[in-house]
């Protein structure tokens, strides 16, 4: 009796554990110069923290990149991390954007073994998702997708269910841009709910995106 309790007192602590640990996602604008990205590695590292995806490119200002960093960590350590990015060097600007109101968007390539028998398929298939083929070779097809995360792992699911063999996937990680400050009225015809407002503390809910091509 003793160590069935004991087992369930493992498992409420197990759970607890892995509830409490949530994705977080980050939008750091640096300088433009080497060694910015192995800082921000080496952070992440220091902390003991996973970051699921890292995508950096050009921003709206020259000399300026802008880094989107998503990471798997508990929920009060969500103000440590950004802290401890705003110190970095040449790191100009942090915003944590886990329970603002915003867009985020991935772009996938994925390459697909294609035979005289199957490549109608995988067009239609393409066209079902409002992916487009972007290379076409004797023995492979290449579709580009771009949207949510759950678009894009849809498609590869529904591929690996059928006989279109996955030859490769590259994936460009998770770009997110908060959305415009909107009035109740156009929220509400866009399906986005209300106005953002200070968030209680608490877990970080994510915020659908019905208003964009979810599909």
């Amino acid at each position: 009796m003793e160590c069935e309790k004991q087992k369930l007192a493992s498992h409420s602590t197990l759970a607890v554990h892995r509830k409490a640990i949530m994705l977080h996602t980050f939008v750091a604008y640096v300088e433009d110069k080497p060694g910015v990205l192995t800082r921000v590695a080496s952070l992440f590292r220091r902390l003991n923290i996973n970051i699921i995806s890292l995508t950096v490119g050009h921003s709206e200002r020259a000399g300026v990149s802008r880094m989107t960093i998503v990471a798997d960590a508990p929920d009060q350590a969500a103000n440590r991390i950004r802290a401890s990015l705003y110190k970095l060097d040449h790191v100009i600007d942090v915003d944590d954007i886990g329970r603002a109101p915003s867009v985020t968007r991935e772009l996938a390539l994925i390459k697909v073994a294609a035979t005289a028998s199957n490549r109608s398929g995988i067009f239609e298939l393409a066209e079902v998702f409002r992916a487009r083929i972007v290379d076409l070779a004797p023995e492979s097809l290449m579709i580009e997708i771009t949207g949510v995360e759950s678009k894009i792992e849809g498609l590869i699911q529904v591929l690996n269910e059928t006989e279109n063999r996955v030859l490769e996937v590259c994936r460009s990680g998770k770009m997110t841009m908060r959305r415009g400050h909107h009035t109740k009225g156009v929220l509400r015809a866009m399906g986005a709910g209300e106005p953002e407002s200070p968030a209680p503390a608490g877990p970080s809910v994510e915020v659908t995106d019905n208003f964009a091509d979810n599909i």
